[in-house]
């Protein structure tokens, strides 16, 4: 991923001490004066499993101290980097470093239920302005038929220039709080290499990240498991599930009406096409509502599924209502 004799994960200080707004503008002549850390204190082997084997390694960066754990998973490309510091800084942005071995005129950065291109060069007055650019849990450098993200738990700030992708961690302003961002912090951040491009895999990775699995024993379910043969309908744990990679089901909840639930999903890939919803049970009614639950569209259901079209990148909320029992009950 690295382009020879360079230094990834590499935490840099820069000078921080915008013109007005102290704790909310970033100037772009930030980066003029920088410090890089000092060297490890200790580097040691923590796990080294059939599952996991993990690095913990001690540095500090001026008058700050940390610990960073980096781990790599059994059949997991990404390279998970987990940090703990205590920030005594006052005027110093934070970042830390990735330069990879991709040739990119742009870089992909994941929004709200979306994402958006911008160019890494500084080729005119607009590119200039865009030095620090917020996205939320990746960003994607990618070339053709192989590329790098840099996934994130908390941190939403990057600066991605060239081939080197920069994210913000920490700051110190002293106006208004003199004591902002003072202390114990800690976040995460994934180097995830791909091939093809941040289609394939960098948005449940991502996703993965923030949520993680909750593992759960089922063996104590007993008369409440579903009902059914192995590969039926009923015997399917998923509350519900989509046919399509594209799509990514992001909340699911009561409906605020108490009329069924609630599934909200978007279009990730800028693609359009039919898509499949099925439900772990029974439907009765299916409707597309607004964001305000608001019914609009019925749709027919068919058994435990649902079929629509979908757009590039659209948002799409349905009411799922769940058909009756034998019992005359609407399962829970």
């Amino acid at each position: 991923m690295l382009p020879p004799g360079a230094v990834a994960n590499q935490f840099q200080a820069f000078e921080d001490r915008p013109l007005y707004w102290d704790a909310w503008d970033v100037e772009i002549y930030h980066d003029d004066k920088m410090w890089t850390s000092d060297p490890a204190t200790s580097v040691t082997i923590l796990e080294a499993g059939p599952l996991r084997a993990t690095l913990e390694i001690h540095r500090r960066i001026l008058h700050s101290n940390y610990v960073q754990r980096i781990s790599l998973a059994y059949h997991q490309p990404g390279l998970l980097i987990d940090t703990q510091i205590d920030w005594r800084e006052r005027h110093i942005l934070l970042k830390v470093a990735f330069p990879l071995d991709i040739l990119a005129p742009t870089a992909t950065y994941e929004i709200q239920w979306g994402n958006v291109q911008r160019p890494t060069h500084r080729n005119t007055s607009w590119d200039w302005a865009r030095f620090e650019t917020c996205a939320q849990k990746w960003v994607d450098l990618s070339e053709g038929g192989y590329g790098v993200s840099l996934l994130n738990d908390c941190k939403y700030g990057h600066s991605i220039q060239e081939n080197v992708i920069r994210l913000s961690l920490l700051r110190s302003p002293t106006l208004p709080d003199p004591e902002a961002d003072q202390g114990e912090h800690r976040f995460a951040y994934t180097l995830w290499p791909h091939a093809g491009g941040w289609e394939q895999s960098t948005v449940a990775a991502a996703y993965a990240l923030n949520d993680p699995l909750i593992v759960f024993d089922a063996s104590g379910l007993g008369s409440r498991r579903p009902a059914g043969p192995a590969g039926s309908p009923g015997h399917n744990l998923s509350f519900v599930k989509c046919d399509a990679p594209n799509i990514v089901i992001e909340t699911i909840k009561r409906a605020q009406d108490g009329r069924g639930v609630i599934i909200r999903f978007y279009e990730s890939q800028r693609r359009r096409g039919p898509v499949k919803l099925t439900a772990g049970f029974p439907l009765q009614q299916v409707w597309q509502t607004n964001l305000l639950e608001d019914d609009r569209t019925a749709l027919t259901p068919d058994g435990h599924s649902v079929e629509l079209f979908v757009r590039p990148y659209q948002v799409v909320t349905l009411r799922l209502i769940p058909a009756r029992t034998s019992a005359g009950t609407a399962p829970k």
